[in-house]
């Protein structure tokens, strides 16, 4: 068989043109170990020349949903040598005989496995391995390529974060360490996660991304012993970092510590726990959220829903053709606020996500109608709420496409962002460096962003007063069916603007006092909660 394969590798070379390896597997319909045995012997015995230098090329392959990857693949090409050449050379590229390796002594894989033997009682970054061997010729690429080799033999335990179906490195690389083979099997492996876990926390000081995590796993072990789940804004609280810094966190942290779980209440709050917490603690656990967020949340919910009707209001009386989908729902939901459906979950959504309004407006008779998708916040509007708005609409079934280039909005798609306000102040940096604002960041990805200042702006040219505006508005009403009850009073009667919201504000009165004594209710059994625990942690 050996001789049978090399006779078609080198017919298959006769013509003169050099070909890599995996252009010599499809083309002799040999399997890859025999190309690769025959290959090696036709090498060796100066029958085959290969190029001096490896070639290296960048390959873009499309993969679909998951969008376009790219690596970095080196080969060799093949000839057949010329019988009174040794070495030739064709299109700028130089073919060469191939020699037989020198014993070199120690091998690098012996040199690493040694090293990490002689230091059991250790743990090591992959680049700390390569700095102390560096002397002896092995580079930082010779580590990770030996260690995976040896983790597949289970002689080390490699640590790094753990992502969808793979593992990423830290900072300084993976983090790898012995397994005693003299012990049994899982009280090893307990030591080397243990060892792992103390030279995590040398390096906090120098990455603060590993204090963070550490504080979200100290603060999950004491929620779970006090039989509670922890929101995310509490961590935020207790790091005491940005939004988006504490959501990095807890992503790394959920990547090194799997059993880190996150569950969703009433499907918008994102709360934290162990999945140590037996199931039935969990369900009291979430409960009692649900309690809280009733009784704490029903004013933001309320001046949310408002404000989302009070937008609509705008859109509706200053768009012309304007013509918004409808979706029944089984609760009692506004029939505009649209379910879509997603074919990749994104930040805790799994299958649907939930817009606030979409509306279509037709320029001509031939043309295609423009679809625009409404997402409202009554709140500053930052950076990391248009990379979640923008990321809905990619992966939504209605509104995003594959593409060549990957997963991309519709033509025809605009994102309507509606906030309360937005940080002028604020400077995103693009992958070529350029600080640009967030307004001209939204714009490069289609989404028009609107402000309460815009909408007030219409009320003044309208003639009503200063002291009227859409904040006022949105806190003053009952439900969303108040909301354009009171616009649509006001456009009409601009000059008693400020009559009809004192009308509405004292009619109201019973639901503002309710909330501020749920509030203050609730505010009173954090505090005794929070006694209890300082009790507990002290006995």
């Amino acid at each position: 068989m050996a001789l049978k394969s090399s006779k078609i590798i080198l017919a298959l070379l006769s013509d003169g043109v050099p070909r890599s390896f995996r252009e010599i597997v499809r083309e002799s319909g040999l399997s890859e170990r025999v190309v690769e045995g025959a290959l090696r012997r036709l090498c060796l015995k100066g029958l085959v020349l290969r190029t001096e230098e490896p070639i290296r090329k960048r390959n873009r392959v499309f993969k679909g949903r998951a969008g376009i990857r790219s690596n970095l693949r080196s080969y060799h090409l093949y000839v057949l040598k010329p019988k009174d050449k040794d070495s030739i050379e064709i299109k700028g590229l130089k073919f060469v005989k191939v020699e037989k390796r020198k014993d070199k002594g120690v091998s690098k894989a012996k040199l690493i496995l040694k090293f990490l033997e002689d230091n059991k009682d250790q743990a090591f970054y992959s680049k700390e391995i390569a700095e102390a061997l560096r002397d002896k010729g092995v580079s930082p690429q010779d580590v990770m390529s030996n260690v995976r080799r040896f983790e597949k033999k289970g002689l080390v335990y490699v640590r790094g974060y753990n992502t969808h179906g793979r593992q990423t490195p830290f900072r300084d690389g993976y983090l790898i360490t012995w397994i005693d083979q003299n012990k049994p099997r899982d009280h090893a492996l307990a030591e080397a996660i243990e060892r792992t876990e103390k030279a995590l926390s040398k390096r906090e000081d120098s990455m603060p991304i590993l204090r963070r995590v550490r504080q979200i796993r100290d603060l999950l072990i004491e929620a779970t012993e006090l039989k509670d789940i922890v929101s995310f804004d509490y961590i935020k609280n207790r790091l005491d970092c940005s939004d988006y810094e504490a959501q990095q966190a807890i992503e790394r942290a959920m990547q090194l510590y799997p059993d880190i779980k996150e569950v969703r209440v009433f499907n918008i709050f994102r709360y934290y726990y162990l999945d140590s917490m037996a199931e039935e603690e969990l369900r009291k656990a979430i409960r009692r959220k649900e309690e809280y967020i009733r009784v704490v949340k029903s004013r933001e919910n309320r001046i949310g829903h408002n404000w989302e009707a009070c937008v609509e209001f705008f859109i509706d009386n200053f768009t012309v053709g304007a013509k918004f989908w409808t979706q029944e729902h089984r609760s009692k939901m506004d029939p505009r606020r649209i379910t879509i459906h997603l074919i990749k979950p994104v930040r805790g959504r799994k299958m649907n996500a939930e817009v606030d309004r979409v509306w279509e407006v037709t320029p001509g008779p031939l043309l295609k109608p423009t679809i625009y998708v409404l997402e409202c916040k009554y709140g500053l509007i930052r950076k990391e709420d248009i990379d979640d708005f923008f990321e809905v609409l990619r992966w939504s079934k209605e509104f995003g496409v594959d593409t060549p280039e990957g997963r991309r909005v519709k033509q025809g798609v605009i994102g309507v962002f509606a906030g309360k306000a937005f940080n002028p102040k604020e400077k995103i940096r693009l992958k070529d460096e350029r600080l640009v604002s967030l307004p001209e960041y939204a714009a490069r990805m289609n989404i028009q962003l609107l402000k309460a200042s815009d909408f007030n702006q219409k009320l003044r040219e309208k003639g009503c007063p200063l002291s009227v505006t859409v904040q006022k508005i949105c806190k003053i009403a009952r439900d969303e069916v108040e909301v354009r009850e009171i616009l649509q009073d006001i456009w009409q009667n601009p000059k008693k603007a400020q009559e009809t919201l004192e009308k509405v504000a004292r009619k109201n009165e019973e639901i503002f006092e309710l909330e501020k004594y749920l509030a203050a209710k609730e505010a009173r059994r954090v505090h005794l909660l929070e006694q209890k625990r300082l009790l507990k942690s002290v006995y």
